[in-house]
């Protein structure tokens, strides 16, 4: 991997009864603001939550895309500049595609 800086980050498990969204979102809002302390100027981020930790894709998907919008919008991720959702399969595209498209999630 090709990076200056990794922030770490872990999001909610849905299997351990983490369910909130809120908390997911915050992993994706959090993750971004630190990156943008650090300088960062493109971001990438993986489907955080889905796959082991029991969250679906399309939820995880619309709550990335939702987060990620609201902090660049409110100014909080200053000098960020280009965002990258980084996944591994097709499956997880689309639901990313749909999301960042504002489709409903029944159409991913």
């Amino acid at each position: 991997m090709s990076a200056r800086w990794v922030v770490h980050t872990v999001g909610p498990n849905r299997r351990r009864g983490q369910t909130d969204p809120a908390l997911l979102a915050s992993a994706f809002a959090s993750s971004l603001r630190a990156a943008a302390g650090v300088g960062a100027r493109t971001v990438g981020f993986p489907a955080i939550s889905a796959g082991a930790f029991g969250w679906q894709l399309t939820d995880v998907a619309n709550v990335a895309v939702a987060a990620v919008r609201e902090v660049l919008a409110a100014g909080e991720a200053p000098g960020v500049t280009e965002v990258r959702f980084v996944l591994v399969d097709e499956q997880s595209a689309q639901a990313f595609h749909h999301a960042l498209a504002g489709l409903p999630p029944e159409w991913a």
